[in-house]
């Protein structure tokens, strides 16, 4: 595995990641409104519970940057998220949005969880004008705006619908839709499309692509799946047992092109953190 050795100290006057990327959209329609991304740094972070740390991270993240976490199952990679999403208080260290700190519930962080949490008694259509009305945003603005962000995600024909009435991925897709309405300069996802089947899921990370694409803003990722993380990542964070703290920072040469599966380089690498993550290879004994 390979890192550079300025990962782990990197400052919010880093240079803005990559603003092309060599996967195709799947969607042409604008994104609306939504800003491009912030910088991020955990700056000796430790998180816990009870007085247990259950994480202890310092990380440097890039404007627009796609950096993907991966670890051992219960590690603590969903508690950095929670921290920065501003659920969880921290034990110590800090963590800072464009240079500011993370007090309470950051209005330039959204969360996507790997449950969908809509509203049940709430249309498609509804559930995405929820944010907007705590932004002040209401009647036929409202309407017509959740609206653009439901079409984005491919949904402009199932505004009335309620969650119970649509697929896991339709509702993935509506609660990317609700992130979206939040304007975040960081969105957070925890796991979301861990739930979905293998198609579906392919779907949802082209749309992601997409999203990106167009918005640019700044995405920290959580998932169990090499693959997702070698796919979406500019970079990977490998984070050790409990407490967590960062193993390897690895940059992905080609990040969000499919066709870097094929080449031997790529084929390492996924071994390369297969085995870290206590996969051993095949054929071994």
């Amino acid at each position: 595995m390979t890192s550079t050795p300025t990962d782990l100290t990197r400052t919010t006057t880093m240079t803005t990641a990559h603003s092309t990327t060599s996967a195709k959209a799947t969607s042409d329609i604008p994104v609306h409104g939504t800003g491009a991304g912030a910088s991020v740094i955990l700056d000796h972070l430790r998180l816990g519970f009870d007085g247990k740390v259950a994480a202890n991270v310092t990380l440097g993240i890039d404007p627009g940057e796609v950096v993907v976490f991966l670890g051992p199952s219960g590690c603590g990679k969903s508690t950095i998220l929670r921290a920065l999403a501003g659920l969880l208080t921290p034990m110590g260290g800090e963590a800072t949005v464009n240079g500011k700190a993370i007090t309470g519930n950051d209005a330039h962080c959204a969360m996507v969880f790997q449950e969908d949490a809509l509203f049940p008694w709430r249309t498609a259509l509804k559930n995405v004008q929820f944010p907007l009305g705590l932004r002040g945003v209401r009647g036929r603005e409202s309407k017509q705006a959740a609206t653009r962000y439901l079409e984005q995600v491919g949904l402009g024909s199932y505004l009335d619908h309620l969650p119970s009435h649509l697929s896991g991925g339709m509702r993935q897709r509506v609660q990317l839709a609700r992130t979206l309405a939040c304007e975040p300069q960081v969105m957070l996802m925890d796991e979301p499309f861990g739930a979905l089947d293998a198609q579906t899921r392919l779907d949802m990370q082209q749309l992601l692509i997409s999203v990106w694409e167009q918005t640019q803003m700044t995405i920290l990722f959580v998932t169990h799946d090499v693959d997702e993380a070698l796919l979406l990542a500019d970079r990977v964070v490998l984070l050790t047992h409990r407490p967590a703290t960062v193993a390897d920072v690895i940059t992905i040469d080609r990040p969000r092109d499919p066709k870097a599966q094929f080449e031997e380089s790529y084929q390492l690498r996924r071994q390369s953190i297969l085995e870290f993550l206590g996969h051993s290879p095949v054929g071994a004994h």
